[in-house]
């Protein structure tokens, strides 16, 4: 069966969004060789219930053998619109216009958790107060978004732009006047240095209520292929790490519905070869009835 649509593509409107999640490392056999080597698993999310759409959440997970940036672009390279992703190298070339003067396939959106996490291990490692003070100033900034969970675009935009804007503000202000006070080699001033250079996407999502403060949708859909890692040996060729990605796609993406996915998987299997294949999409987790 298809795997969902991935998440970079146009749902409700023109304008597309995707969630591109990290990449994780997954041990592939290499005949001959004795040993494995490294493939990777990425993915893509869809999740638009955070501004109140009915449209149905997805997963779409891929398979690479590398880390490559022609796989960003062979996934991403045709998508329109904003794209919520970490800080990785890859994405520059989506970001930049195609034309001279002309507009980028894809808008940044970065992550807050991302900028968020470099704070946190300095913090632990040396509890530094400005370390402190910088999560306590984000940790405001994620309330206002929980509180406003499942409401409209309009009424999420409006909320950030009187609530998030002005402690965006201040937070830009302390970390620029932080920055000067620690030494420049230090990690305090590499998890600063992080969240300012990034500052622009980082303050994207208060102007237009569709869009999410953090990545943490593909963050938690990255955690089952890090879990089942510990529960085989390998992938035993790049074909296995693709059909691993399929069914990664199909788990997730039921789980994000409220699907058990062993009860659909039994049941499609069990009905798919009688099923026209002009009425496939009636089995898409969003649609399937028992």
């Amino acid at each position: 069966m298809p795997a969902p649509v991935p998440s970079c593509m146009p749902t409700t409107g023109p304008i597309a969004q995707a969630r591109w999640g990290p990449d994780t490392t997954v041990p592939v056999l290499a005949p001959g060789r004795g040993k494995t080597r490294t493939g990777r698993l990425w993915v893509v999310v869809r999740d638009e219930r955070p501004w109140g759409s009915d449209v149905p959440p997805a997963a779409f997970y891929r398979y690479s053998p590398d880390r490559k940036a022609i796989h960003a672009k062979a996934l991403l390279g045709g998508c329109r619109g904003f794209l919520h992703a970490d800080g990785y190298s890859g994405f520059d070339r989506l970001y930049r216009p195609v034309k001279p003067g002309g507009e980028p396939p894809l808008i940044e959106v970065a992550c807050w958790s991302h900028a968020r996490r470099g704070f946190y291990e300095v913090h632990h490692a040396t509890a530094s107060p400005i370390a402190l003070e910088a999560l306590e100033r984000i940790a405001a900034l994620f309330a206002i978004e929980r509180a406003m969970r499942g409401q409209s675009p309009e009424r999420r935009a409006a909320v950030r732009q009187e609530h998030a804007r002005p402690l965006l503000e201040q937070l830009k202000a302390f970390l620029e006047t932080s920055l000067r006070q620690v030494s420049g080699k230090s990690a305090l001033a590499k998890a600063i240095r992080y969240a300012l250079s990034r500052w622009k996407a980082l303050t994207r999502y208060i102007s237009d209520g569709r869009l999410e403060m953090s990545n943490n949708a593909a963050e938690r859909a990255m955690r089952a292929p890090v879990l089942g890692r510990r529960n085989y040996l390998f992938c035993g060729s790049d074909t296995g790490g693709q059909r691993a990605a399929c069914i990664y796609t199909i788990i997730e993406t039921c789980k994000l519905n409220g699907i058990d996915p062993q009860a659909y998987l039994a049941d499609v299997l069990g009905r798919i070869a009688d099923h026209p294949i002009q009425r496939i999409d009636e089995l898409l987790p969003w649609r399937w009835q028992t």
